[in-house]
C-alpha cells in the first residue's frame, strides 16, 4: 500500500494526520484513546485493529475523487471489508 500526505493540523508533524491510500481508503494518524469510560464503551478491540481519535476539522483535507472509474470503485470496495 502506498500512502499520500493529505494535511495536518499539527504544527510538528504529529498528530493528527490525513493520508490517503492507493487502494481508496484514508489513513489517519490520530490520538490513542486512554479514557476509561470511552474505553468501556468502545468494546473489546480486535487484534490488528486500533481504536483512533481525529478531530472533525481534519477531515476538511479530504477530497472526493471527482470521477469514479470501475478499478478504483472496486478496489475500495474490496479494500473497505479488510480488517473487519
Amino acid at each position: 500500500m502506498r500512502v499520500t500526505f493529505l494535511g495536518s493540523n499539527s504544527q510538528n508533524g504529529g498528530s493528527p494526520t490525513l493520508y490517503a491510500t492507493d487502494r481508496g481508503s484514508l489513513v489517519v494518524r490520530g490520538y490513542c484513546i486512554t479514557d476509561p469510560q470511552a474505553l468501556a464503551d468502545l468494546g473489546e478491540v480486535p487484534a490488528g485493529e486500533a481504536d483512533i481519535e481525529i478531530p472533525l476539522e481534519l477531515l476538511s483535507f479530504y477530497q472526493a475523487p471527482a470521477t469514479h472509474d470501475a478499478t478504483t470503485t472496486t478496489a475500495a470496495d474490496e479494500s473497505a471489508g479488510e480488517g473487519r
